[in-house]
């Protein structure tokens, strides 16, 4: 294929996935997605049928990256959906008692779990900034400033890492640092520099980059590592490498110097080697490189498929796209998970997916 075939056949799957995900997913999630009566999205809709599944709980990072999702979308509607999002946010999950935020309410959004969760908080630093930067609501971004301020104070720790939760009272740790919720605290940072001071949250960001490669990186194959150095049984999961190479990528003079960045684009090229195959991208690999997880889940293709438009290869990403469409999407949606023949193992469509969706979407302008 010549490299205008290359460009031309790129254009027409991003073109497909943008209209899928306009057309088709957008709605879904203000439509019969939404509980308008709470003004919350539910947690997952049936894959077959789109309907609404049974709610048994709504989580505040849920409500977040759906506020995140349709203060990123063109539209009026998409702005005024963010709108409600916004106050429900602030109404059903704040714990004004604490400061900090509650993990989830029940089906009739009565508090539920309070625990206290460093993952939940990221997405509210994220989806107040993005609020912020489309609507300019000042309460978005004081609660961006007054979420990041309790983040420091209480989960921050001694080695510039940050615990994966609190108790409720913000207290005592109740988890670990984890490697998931300190990216998307990197995502969540990386987005408040934009509209607030950006010299402080550079500087939260060097030091946990640097605590990140102190005690996350697996030497041998350069990969952050799911839970810290020397923890039995530890994960790699490709998918994330994938996802902290597109943030450090577009914030590079934030990072300028420092061993993470030195250090991913060894650990993508390790992670595309030995977790991407023809039918996509694995869950997750063990320290040697075998595959422990096959499952094929639709956040790590995006991932694969934005960390391709972040550097560059374009033939790799014009063949992703083509069986991404093939396989994770359909009519009403898209399949959550597969496995390595296609079969579909998990039947619903979460409402946590589209952010990963609008992700891709976003990395995808500059190469078309």
């Amino acid at each position: 294929m010549t490299a205008a075939q290359t460009d031309s056949n790129l254009a027409a799957h991003v073109r497909a996935l943008r209209e899928h995900f306009d057309s088709i997913i957008l709605p879904m999630w203000m439509g019969r997605g939404f509980n308008t009566a709470l003004g919350l999205p539910y947690e997952s809709l049936d894959s077959a049928g789109g309907a609404a599944l049974p709610a048994t709980r709504y989580r505040a990072m849920a409500c977040a990256r759906q506020l995140y999702v349709f203060s990123e979308a063109p539209g009026e509607a998409a702005g005024r959906h963010a709108d409600i999002l916004f106050e429900s946010l602030r109404r059903v999950f704040r714990d004004e008692e604490h400061g900090g935020w509650r993990y989830s309410v029940d089906a009739q959004a009565r508090p539920l779990d309070a625990t206290q969760d460093l993952y939940t908080h990221a997405f509210i630093v994220l989806a107040c900034a993005a609020y912020f930067r489309r609507s300019r609501n000042g309460e978005a971004r004081k609660l961006m400033l007054a979420t990041a301020a309790t983040i420091e104070a209480r989960f921050k720790t001694a080695d510039s890492l940050y615990h994966a939760a609190l108790s409720p009272d913000l207290g005592q740790p109740l988890r670990a640092p984890a490697q998931n919720p300190m990216m998307h605290l990197t995502e969540a940072y990386l987005a408040a520099a934009q509209v607030a001071e950006p010299a402080r949250f550079a500087q939260h960001l060097r030091s946990l980059a640097q605590g990140i490669s102190h005690r996350f990186v697996h030497a041998p194959s350069q990969c952050i590592s799911e839970e810290r150095q020397g923890t039995a049984g530890n994960r790699l999961e490709p998918g994330h490498q994938f996802e902290w190479l597109s943030l450090v990528h577009g914030s590079a003079a934030v990072f300028e110097g420092l061993d993470l960045a030195e250090s991913l684009p060894r650990a993508v090229q390790w992670a595309r080697r030995r977790g991407v195959d023809q039918a996509g991208v694995v869950a997750a690999l063990d320290e040697s490189g075998a595959v422990i997880d096959d499952t094929r889940r639709i956040w790590a293709q995006t991932e694969y498929l934005r960390v391709l438009a972040v550097q560059g290869d374009l033939p790799a990403l014009a063949a992703g796209l083509e069986v991404f469409r093939k396989r994770f999407l359909h009519a009403g949606g898209w399949y959550e998970c597969l496995n390595a023949d296609g079969v579909v193992t998990r039947p619903d469509m979460p409402s946590t997916s589209p952010y990963h969706l609008a992700t891709c979407l976003a990395a995808m302008p500059g190469v078309v």
